[in-house]
């Protein structure tokens, strides 16, 4: 009992500090300026085809702040964020936005679902498992240029929320859980 009280403990003080990622060192608690573009016509970004309106963040780059004229390079690309009540079918899943993880070590990104759209009809063993966590799925990839649902791409599941994470190896619950949804999300692809 006192190692899940520690594990939760943690999961919440990794959650605090994750968030510290997303703030502005110069100060304040605004959030930066990135860089971003506003598609105005259809487009494929990540090997994922994006409506009009969807917000496209990059990194942070020298002279470029804010709302930019024109698509910038896909390399620099940290969030895909769809428009406002849009989702995009991910592996039977309608989803919102995909980011990039923080960590630049890490090649693979999270993709934010949005469960109240997804239909009863639509249900799989995936979706049922993901939906159970979160709406946050951590992915590992083997090539950064494809945030689709390309299982031969996907390498892993490394999170479902704060509640399931490789990081905890130990744990050997969390990695069933997640050796499980990756296992689904397979099963999902090749239907």
């Amino acid at each position: 009992m006192k190692i899940f009280k520690l594990s939760s403990f943690l999961l919440g003080l990794g959650t605090l500090t994750g968030c510290v990622g997303n703030m502005n060192p110069t100060g304040g608690n605004s959030a930066p300026n990135y860089p971003y573009f506003i598609t105005t016509t259809p487009l494929v970004v990540k090997k994922i085809a994006v409506p009009v309106g969807t917000k496209l963040v990059y990194e942070k780059q020298l002279f470029k702040k804010g709302k930019q004229d024109k698509i910038m390079n896909e390399r620099k690309l940290t969030t895909i964020d769809l428009p406002q009540g849009e989702t995009l079918d991910w592996g039977g899943v309608p989803i919102t936005s995909i980011t990039k993880f923080f960590n630049s070590e890490m090649r693979g990104f999270t993709v934010s679902a949005d469960f109240e759209k997804l239909s009863g009809d639509k249900k799989t063993k995936f979706s049922e498992l993901w939906q159970s966590c979160s709406e946050n799925l951590g992915i590992a990839v083997k090539h950064t240029d494809d945030w689709s649902f390309n299982t031969k791409n996907i390498s892993d599941v490394q999170s479902c929320s704060v509640l399931y994470q490789r990081y905890f190896k130990d744990n050997a619950s969390q990695q069933a859980f997640l050796d499980n949804l990756y296992k689904e999300l397979n099963n999902a692809g090749s239907r």
